[in-house]
């Protein structure tokens, strides 16, 4: 059943993100990606659209942010 709702989640095409870490002391550039993602304060969940675009994002911010199944 657990394998199922993975599925469901993969097919529907979007993809959560948390922010962990705090950008105290990171560069501009990355905390206008994490704002450009949606995030506006720690902990807390966005859902986007799975794109090549917005995983390029998370990826630039990884260490501060983890996708959430």
């Amino acid at each position: 059943m657990t394998a199922q709702k993975k599925t469901a989640a993969k097919s529907s095409g979007n993809v959560k993100i948390k922010w962990v870490v705090s950008f105290i002391g990171c560069t501009d550039d990355m905390r206008q990606t994490i704002r450009g993602l949606g995030l506006r304060r720690l902990h807390q969940v966005v859902e986007r659209q799975d794109t090549p675009a917005v995983r390029g994002m998370i990826h630039k911010v990884r260490h501060l942010v983890e996708v959430v199944e």
